[in-house]
């Protein structure tokens, strides 16, 4: 059954070889538009010119409120940026003693016997160890270096670095050092900064640190494609999917939050269209362009707290 609504309403999965757009119209029809999401000699950007299309405008016209109610969107922008390590070049800040924690990470050897161990590439492109330390019950150690840290933000920054991961010793329960670190960053002009007490806010240094990384990492990606979206659509309301399966307003979405915001649109798809048919027991498989997703779904959603993408540990909930 469908429902007449004054304005149209989107959905949209941007892949990173197709993109498909599925429009309900004023009177509750169902359009559907499947168009190439890179294609710069045409358009911008896909899901834009999707609408346009079938909202009849002409090229380069934006997309009014007055004709669209809102749009929510899945997107493999950050799945995409990860597997091809096409990331923000990233600056690790961490406590001094800890600069290859993440490297070294727990030392699992999935294939034992391997004589030839190929490690993933990091995603940070530079560290730099600050001087600080607090112990577990929050006593400080060693204060912060505030001068020193500030002079090796300046030289980061001067080198072209506009993203840094700032993950301290304990800073999950006592994050007033990665505060002070934050400010020091801004000073410099960091374009994106991602705390670890902000990002991952959990005991464990490397799932934390990892994750903080990982944000750092695809924010600025995510960010600079939302502007795009938005500026072509002032006053809609943009709405993403995020790894969870649920939605977020388009200033919330973080990289962290992104990963398998595609993959999770087609979970949820997958498992209401099953549940309307009378089936509660259902595998997935969903090949794309450059990666290709497996699910199941037996009556319920199933997550993950703690997983591994693309080589990189990151501790946020998922689908599973």
């Amino acid at each position: 059954m469908t429902h007449a609504t004054e304005r149209w309403q989107f959905w949209i999965d941007r892949g990173g070889t197709f993109t498909d757009v599925v429009g309900r119209a004023p009177d509750g029809e169902l359009q559907s538009l499947k168009l190439l999401s890179e294609n710069s000699a045409q358009y911008a950007d896909a899901a834009v010119e999707g609408i346009r299309r079938l909202l009849h405008l002409p090229p380069g016209e934006r997309i009014g409120s007055e004709r669209v109610q809102c749009v929510k969107m899945g997107t493999t922008v950050a799945t995409n940026a990860l597997l091809e390590r096409k990331g923000e070049p990233t600056l690790l800040v961490i406590t001094r003693g800890f600069r290859d924690a993440l490297r070294i990470a727990y030392q699992n050897r999935p294939r034992l016997f391997d004589r030839h161990i190929v490690l993933p590439e990091m995603l940070y492109a530079r560290v730099i160890e600050a001087e600080e330390r607090i112990d577990a019950q929050g006593r400080t150690l060693h204060g912060l270096d505030a001068d020193r840290l500030l002079a090796q933000l300046r030289e980061a920054r001067a080198q072209g670095l506009r993203s840094v991961a700032i993950v301290f010793l304990h800073a999950w329960e006592h994050p007033h050092h990665e505060r002070a670190a934050m400010e020091l960053a801004r000073q410099c002009g960091f374009e994106q900064i991602s705390a670890s007490h902000q990002a991952s806010p959990l005991i464990k240094l490397v799932a934390r640190g990892d994750t903080t990384v990982v944000d750092a990492y695809l924010s600025p990606i995510l960010r600079r494609y939302v502007e795009r979206i938005s500026q072509e659509m002032p006053g809609v309301p943009l709405y993403f999917m995020q790894s969870s399966g649920g939605l977020s307003e388009s200033g919330a979405f973080q990289g962290k939050d992104a990963i398998l915001s595609g993959p999770a649109g087609g979970i949820v798809g997958m498992a209401r269209t099953a549940q309307r048919a009378g089936h509660t027991r259902v595998i997935g498989f969903d090949m794309g362009g450059t990666s290709t997703d497996v699910s199941h779904f037996a009556g319920a959603f199933e997550r993950n707290f703690e997983t591994t993408v693309a080589g990189v540990r990151v501790r946020a909930q998922m689908m599973n």
